[in-house]
């Protein structure tokens, strides 16, 4: 009999513009709820979740690795950018949130890539470009294309995001969650 796999644990933050969904999305993935009302958050506000990754150094498919995510959602203010290093120090991966019905937040991806960037060189990064479920297919499709252009540099991915529906949610965080023990 096998023992029980070590779980590991990792933190990864949540970063983008107020209002873009990123509580919510935590609560699409950790509860697998969401609500409509919108409620800001204040400072920083940490989030659990037990995840499953297949463990690629074994030689079995039936082996997983088991990874606490701590998921800091972090506030979206502009008077925050002062202290967000700190709430950012220590992270292995984010989650970087634009909405796309929203286009300052859109073209404010780059400068909170950046910012986390220059706390955590070595950690992983995805970009969500959430609230997808309020646009037609053509401009997702534009949206998706402009936003992969804009960041090739970075050889990161982008997935298109609804917390509402629940689109790709599971997908951004087990992605991130895969990267994240691949840097090990």
């Amino acid at each position: 009999m096998s023992s029980p796999p070590k779980v590991i644990s990792q933190k990864i933050c949540l970063v983008g513009d107020f209002g873009v969904g990123k509580t919510s999305l935590i609560r699409q993935f950790v509860d697998r709820q969401f609500s409509d009302k919108y409620l800001s958050t204040v400072g920083v506000k940490i989030s659990r979740k037990l995840v499953s990754i297949p463990d690629l150094a074994s030689n079995s498919e039936e082996e997983f690795k088991q990874l606490q995510l701590i998921v800091w959602d972090i506030e979206g203010s502009i008077r925050f950018k002062a202290i967000a290093p700190s709430y950012l120090q220590g992270a292995k991966g984010a989650l970087m949130v634009g909405d796309v019905t929203r286009e300052s937040s859109m073209q404010n991806l780059k400068e909170h890539v950046q910012l986390f960037q220059s706390v955590n060189p070595k950690s992983s990064l995805i970009i969500a470009l959430n609230k997808v479920d309020l646009i037609e297919n053509d401009e997702r499709d534009y949206l998706f294309k402009s936003i992969q252009t804009e960041f090739a540099s970075l050889q990161t991915l982008t997935y298109m995001t609804s917390a509402k529906t629940g689109e790709a949610i599971d997908e951004i965080f087990q992605t991130l969650a895969s990267q994240m023990l691949m840097l090990k």
